[in-house]
């Protein structure tokens, strides 16, 4: 048999040691922040049983779940006219688990399952892969992270005022200051059809004006009137909502205006407009929230507020968004369970800090020194101190061969390491070695001690 080449599935990725650090920094980074505002951690299963995910995400959803044949002989079930019949009706006969598509649904079918043992309101932040049966492009990925947090069993809209807290602070820690996190309620949109009379009509007025930054006002427009039924007089009543401009105190004014005669419009205003009190009185910085009337994000299930960051000073789009939704857990049977909830997108944040280069050089350090090895007897003097560097917390290698100096150095250089450690017969003689700055060049005849000193 010939040697066959390794592959892996399309639209998955390995992450080796560099880009593991960087995505460690950026983890522990968010989950410091959301372990700060009393969110706990959850993990669920990577497969769901295919009842809890299917009829969740719309038609489109269910066709990029992956399933899982079941083990065995999984064709047991299968008759030869169910062959004819199609996928749908041999798909229940041959698998019924599949893997996870996002991380709310688990969340909510563990809520429900844990409903009389949980205290709500209940703050979860869940950090795992979900998988989607997508074609891969650029930036977009058949296996990738969520970085969820939410919030169930609440109405106080301090929750999305903590939430606006939560992702300034976290992007801050980030240093990714030059960002803006967009703010809008849905019942402004559900207004907003009313108040040009096209009631009932803002599932369709958000999926055009979500693509508003990607095609223009002419062209939103015209979807609006050929293919989602608005009349041209109704469209030429959205311009102000179009040139909405000025500080948030001044679009809420002016959308008090324009909401006159929508009552539920109207509400979603007074919404927003205590979320911002809320956020004055805690004394968050909100210079960087904007109310955005256009932000519609398309998915049909939020109820209330709705969220997006955008970063300002890089070619990427939203980093983060989410928003309140009044009945995450309804499809399980429990009702009534108001809730609100964002997630971070990693791979996103990966890239928009590679690309603004905001990664700290803690972050990407491995080792911090290698004792070098060029002869038994200089080895056995230097693996008393081995043991001393990381007792002392400082992450120490010892190189395993006795090699060239340049082999050794070669290897230090490449791994990233800022120190190298050299003991030859003069350093012996004394009792102490010599400790090199890879960077600078520099190097110190020092005593053990004096090393960990320098070091730490």
């Amino acid at each position: 048999m010939g040697k066959q080449k390794p592959t892996i599935p399309k639209g998955t990725r390995d992450f080796g040691p560099e880009q593991m650090a960087k995505r460690t920094y950026i983890l522990e980074t968010i989950k410091t922040v959301y372990k700060k505002y009393g969110f706990q951690n959850l993990e669920t299963p990577t497969m769901e049983n295919l009842s809890v995910l299917t009829g969740k995400y719309g038609d489109e959803g269910d066709q990029l779940l992956f399933k899982i044949v079941n083990s065995g002989d999984y064709l047991k079930k299968v008759k030869a006219e169910d062959l004819e019949k199609g996928a749908k009706i041999m798909l229940p006969k041959i698998s019924e688990k599949g893997l996870r598509y996002d991380l709310t649904v688990p969340f909510a079918r563990y809520v429900v399952m844990n409903h009389g043992n949980l205290s709500f309101p209940f703050k979860r932040y869940q950090v795992q892969p979900v998988w989607r049966a997508d074609r891969p492009q650029r930036g977009r990925y058949r296996e990738f992270y969520q970085c969820d947090a939410d919030v169930v069993g609440t109405d106080s809209l301090l929750c999305e005022a903590e939430i606006l807290a939560m992702m300034g602070e976290a992007l801050t820690n980030l240093k990714v200051t030059d960002h803006t996190i967009k703010l809008n309620n849905r019942k402004v949109l559900t207004g907003i059809a009313e108040a040009i009379g096209e009631n009932g009509k803002e599932s369709e007025l958000c999926v055009a004006i979500d693509k508003l930054d990607k095609i223009g006002v002419d062209k939103v427009n015209q979807e609006l009137v050929e293919q989602r039924g608005f009349t041209e007089d109704a469209v030429s009543k959205l311009l102000p909502i179009y040139e909405m401009s000025g500080f948030t105190e001044e679009r809420i004014e002016k959308m008090k205006t324009f909401l006159a005669s929508s009552e539920i419009g109207l509400k979603g205003i007074s919404e927003l407009e205590e979320v911002f009190n809320f956020t004055k009185v805690m004394g968050v910085p909100t210079e960087k929230v904007e109310f955005d009337v256009t932000l519609a994000r398309g998915l049909s299930y939020y109820t209330g507020a709705i969220f997006e960051v955008k970063v300002n000073n890089a070619n990427m789009g939203s980093i983060s968004g989410g928003g309140r939704y009044d009945n995450l857990t309804g499809v399980f049977g429990v009702e009534g369970l108001s809730g609100v909830g964002f997630s971070f997108g990693v791979d996103r944040i990966y890239d928009v800090l590679e690309e603004l280069d905001l990664y700290p050089q803690s972050a990407i350090e491995t080792t911090k020194v290698m004792i070098t090895n060029f002869d038994n007897a200089g080895r056995d003097y230097c693996l008393p101190l081995l043991q001393k560097l990381r007792t002392a917390g400082i992450s120490a290698e010892l190189y395993p061969d006795n090699a060239k100096m340049k082999k050794q150095m070669n290897f230090a250089n490449k791994k990233g390491i800022g120190f190298v450690v050299l003991a030859w017969e003069d350093e012996m003689a004394q009792g102490k070695f010599s400790l090199k700055n890879m960077e600078t060049g520099e190097q110190q005849l020092l005593t053990d001690e004096q090393i960990i000193e320098v070091l730490k």
